[in-house]
């Protein structure tokens, strides 16, 4: 029993630890990010031409400036999902 309750509070105080932190990959559970098109929310124009199931691709830099990509699906009710996102740690030869 006390093994079991020591288990508990040890997964749950380490969860908290990864609260903040972006994932990156892929994953069904991706978060927006500041910089991410649907950081505050999907965006207000709707995407109407695009057939639904297209790639959108998205490139920012994030708050420690290092280069994020990030790749969209359209949804049916043209919404966009997050479905990968990839970041560059280091910019040695970049020239921006």
């Amino acid at each position: 029993m006390r093994n079991s309750v020591a288990a508990v509070i040890v997964s749950v105080s380490l969860g908290g630890c990864t609260a903040g932190v972006a994932t990156y990959g892929f994953s069904p559970n991706l978060e927006p990010i500041p910089g991410s098109i649907t950081y505050r929310g999907q965006p207000r124009t709707k995407l109407t031409k695009a057939p639904v199931g297209s790639i959108v691709p998205h490139e920012f830099r994030d708050q420690f400036g290092r280069r994020v990509s990030e790749i969209y699906v359209i949804q049916p009710d043209r919404s966009l999902r997050l479905v990968s996102r990839r970041g560059q740690t280091f910019d040695f030869f970049d020239d921006d």
